[in-house]
Parts: C-alpha cells; structure tokens; sequence
C-alpha cells in the first residue's frame, strides 16, 4: 500500500527504542514515575493518526509515551525483540505475511481495530449508474478513457493494470494514468467540485472517503483481493506488564467515518507540529470515544 506523501512530512519522531515496560522518573506534577511504552509508526496514513491518537489517549492516563519510525522490516524485528512494545499497522493477512511468519513467535497479537482494509476502484455518487467495475466498459467515452491512478511501482497499480482491466474487458477502452498518489486526489477534488465523471484508484482506509462524496464499485470477480485485517501488535509479555493498557487495546475498533475523519483533520486541517491539536479536536468531535475504551 502507497500512503500519501504528505504522511512522511507530518510527523516529527525520535529514534532508537527502549526496553519495553520501562518506568521512568520524569515527574507528572508529583513524584509518581510515568510508566514508559514505546510505539513503532511506519509512514502510512492510518497509522500516523492511530499512533498519535493513542499517544494522546495514553498520557492523559498518565503513561509516558515514546515513538519510533524505522522501516517496516526492523520494526517488526523490534517489536520482537522488546525494544517496540506496540505497533497499530500490522496488516493481515496478506501484507505483512512474511513479517507474521517470521517473528510471529515473539509477538502479541492484541486487536483486529480495522477490518475493511482492501483495494478498489471508486467513483463519484454522482455516477448513479456505475454500480460495479465492469459498469465502466460503458462509459467509456464519458470518462474520456481514463482512469485515475497512483505510482507505477504500486501494487495497486499493479493488480489494476494487469488483473483487473483485463478481466473486466476494460483494457482496450481504458489506459489507467500513472502519476502519484496526491496528483490522483488533485483529480478527484477538481472532478468532484466542479461534478464531472472520473474513475480512480484508490484503498480503504484513506481519508479520501470522508473528505469526497465518493464510493467503492463493486469488484463481483475479486480481482482486486479481499479485506484485510489491520491489527495491533504488541511485544511477547506486553499484556502481563501492562493489563491496563491490554484490556483497553482489546476494546479498540474505528469505523471508516471515524478513521476518515481522524484522518483528513490530522494530515490535511492541520499542519506539521499540530498532531496533538488535530487529536484533541477530533476527541471532542467525537466525545464518548476515549471513554468508552478507557471507562
């Protein structure tokens, strides 16, 4: 999955791990120790916003929360190791396949908070008449041949050029454009506002879904894969050191409006330096969220 580049830029981080469940003597007004948790992100929309979100829930209850951003692979080997204790963006399971397969052993895992992770393609609502994927081989010359997509290298990119234009019959009305993921959403928003067709690659969860008035075709031959799991992984022993917090993560799901909207509010509203802010907003948008994990 390819998050948007504004993900890289939004989020300030530190480096390196500490042991998990690690107290430490910074004071919180008394002399009572912060308990520490450190928390891996890799640059992806959802789990930029889950992170700091979860940072935020975590030290109102008083814990000291550190994050770190290596790349998926040593975060996966940290996370088994002990240096990570949670990460909220383990995709299952068919994205992070192999990283399960290898460390699964030493890994905790906490909670399925998302279950509609998945490819598709999506139009406007205004397209009242394309209902599924293979609705587009008749408006073809309405969309003026072209569908909207992200980077070449993507693997959406990918199972859209080779799997499904072909297996719906779309390949010889249609070229797919291979740009960037921003240009793709610079398209969608010109579209939308001034209410033209357009057709556009896209995944869930993304921002996108709250911000447009957009929806998913149907995808009847499956070319474009099944849901995927997005989970929260913990390191071997985080439960048994922190059952608070373990017994909160348990009761932990977000919707596709709640996420969306978390989403757009934290990489769009508001700028680099902003995460705590465009949390706090979104926690009073949405007041019983936190308490109803927490409570």
């Amino acid at each position: 999955m390819i998050a948007a580049t504004v993900a890289l830029a939004v989020l300030a981080a530190g480096c390196g791990g500490s042991g998990g469940g690690e107290t430490s003597a910074v004071p919180q007004g008394d002399d009572t120790p912060k308990k520490a948790i450190t928390i891996g992100w890799i640059p992806w929309d959802e789990d930029i916003v889950v992170t700091h979100l979860w940072k935020k829930i975590l030290e109102t209850k008083g814990y000291e929360v550190k994050l770190v951003n290596p790349d998926v692979a040593p975060l996966y080997a940290g996370v088994a190791k002990g240096d990570i204790d949670l990460f909220f963006d383990s995709w299952q399971p068919i994205t992070h396949a192999d990283y399960m397969q290898k460390y699964g052993d030493d890994l905790e895992d906490l909670q399925v908070w998302y279950d509609n992770a998945k490819l598709t393609l999506a139009v406007p609502d205004y397209m009242t008449d394309v209902k599924t994927v293979e609705d587009l081989k008749s408006k073809a010359g309405e969309l003026d041949g072209k569908i909207v997509g992200i980077e070449p290298g993507a693997g959406l990119t990918r199972v859209t050029e080779k799997e499904v234009m072909p297996g719906y019959g779309l390949d010889g009305d249609y070229k797919l454009l291979k740009s960037s993921t921003a240009a793709m959403l610079a398209e969608l928003k010109k579209a939308v506002e001034a209410e033209k067709p357009i057709a556009v690659t896209l995944w869930r969860p993304h921002w996108a879904y709250a911000k447009f008035p957009i929806r998913d075709l149907e995808d009847p031959k499956g070319l474009l894969g099944a849901a995927e799991e997005i989970h929260v992984i913990g390191r071997k022993g985080f439960s048994a050191d922190f059952p608070e917090v373990a017994g909160w993560l348990k009761k932990f799901t977000m919707t596709d409006e709640q996420l969306g909207s978390l989403e757009d509010l934290l990489l769009n509203t508001h700028k680099k330096g902003e995460e705590e802010k465009a949390v706090d907003e979104w926690l009073s948008a949405n007041p019983g969220f936190s308490t109803s994990i927490t409570g």
